[in-house]
């Protein structure tokens, strides 16, 4: 047998990889749909949901309400922007809005780090009446009953957090439609294949909760005020002390902003270079579920028309399977359902993505350029 005929076996073998990963996310998706809902009243204690503001997101107004009408017997809303932000006359207005709920308003936080958002959380779980902390960020928007299900795991002594998987709601757009089609299918099924091998030592900034008691235990969100992904490493601090990491069965919606290209791909490049800084091999290792350039790979090399044709067609299954059992099955996302057929087009667009990733030391966020050393924001002068 010849270098080149090994060397074109071994790259098939390879190219098979993101086949049996997709078998992966299909059985942790099917296991996660078994899961079912419940609401026992016996454990509904007071929570306070904090939510760190900073700007207006496309309909603001609607995010801020859907937790104003949470099917839930005690909790309050806190509040914590900047002074003179777009956002203050929308939050004025939800407390004019839903006088029964307990919703107050800070103004400024003290400057401990770099990040805003974790400084403004630093002052929220000070201001917090309730040991129940449900952080949660200002374009999330989620149903009556999500407080319920999100706090339900808290209820035992080994668990020390909870998070949420969650959907994107676009503008229609092809560039929101391509950044929502990806939380669903590419990135939540990565989520679910960690949660069925048991390594869900992270949680998602869309939706964390847990104890006053818990960040104390970790060092507060003081310990985070300099981190790239405060969200990342708020589980990986907690799992590291001994606790579970839930993620609820309550998927929550993000409403995407309107955006072109450019800023889906700018943000989307963002996001990549935070799993690299936080999760570095598990990053790497993304290149084994990207199934769309190892199967065109495989098609080039093969060496028979069937077996190009047999790597092509499983590619085309799999990965559809994947995109319906997790995206709308599991989490019942629509757009899932409406736009499956731009997968491929989200392929390349998140392969290119990832590749790209390796490269940039320095990211622009929130209108300030950093750079990133150990998982940590460097500001740049």
């Amino acid at each position: 047998m010849s270098s080149g005929t090994v060397i074109r076996d071994a790259l098939l073998l390879v190219a098979s990889a993101p086949f049996i990963y997709y078998l992966f996310a299909c059985a942790a998706a099917a296991r996660f749909s078994r899961l079912r809902t419940s609401f026992p009243g016996s454990y509904c204690p007071p929570v306070s949901i904090l939510k760190p503001i900073r700007g207006l997101d496309r309909e603001t107004y609607q995010n801020y309400a859907s937790f104003c009408r949470q099917d839930y017997p005690a909790f309050e809303i806190l509040f914590c922007v900047t002074a003179n932000d777009p956002a203050i006359p929308v939050i004025e207005k939800i407390i004019q809005d839903f006088p029964n709920r307990s919703i107050r308003l800070f103004v400024g936080a003290e400057p401990l780090g770099v990040s805003d958002k974790v400084n403004k959380l630093c002052r929220l779980v000070r201001e917090a009446r309730h040991d129940i902390v449900v952080i949660s960020d200002s374009d999330v928007r989620i149903a009556p009953g999500f407080l319920r299900e999100v706090v339900l795991p808290l209820s035992s002594a080994k668990v020390g957090g909870v998070t949420c998987l969650y959907r994107g709601l676009s503008d229609g757009t092809i560039a929101s439609d391509l950044e929502a089609l990806g939380n669903s299918t590419d990135f939540a099924p990565g989520v679910l294949v960690a949660w069925l091998l048991g390594d869900l030592d992270f949680m998602l900034g869309a939706v964390m909760a847990t104890t006053k008691q818990q960040l104390v235990r970790i060092g507060g969100f003081e310990a985070l005020v300099n981190h790239l992904s405060d969200d990342y490493e708020l589980g990986n601090r907690i799992a590291k002390d001994g606790k579970r990491v839930e993620l609820s069965r309550f998927p929550v919606s993000i409403v995407y902003p309107r955006q072109d290209f450019a800023d889906a791909f700018r943000h989307q490049l963002r996001w990549n270079m935070t799993i690299r800084c936080s999760r570095p091999w598990g990053h790497l290792g993304l290149i084994f579920s990207q199934g769309l350039p190892w199967a065109l790979i495989a098609a080039a090399i093969a060496p028979s028309w069937g077996t190009a044709a047999a790597y092509l067609i499983a590619y085309a299954v799999l990965r559809v399977s994947v995109a319906w059992m997790v995206g709308f099955r599991a989490m019942a996302d629509d757009l899932v359902r409406e736009k499956i057929w731009m997968l491929p087009l989200r392929d390349v667009m998140g392969f290119v993505v990832w590749l790209l990733s390796f490269f940039p030391q320095r990211i622009h966020w929130r209108g300030k350029d950093f750079y990133i050393r150990d998982k940590r924001l460097v500001p740049i002068p």
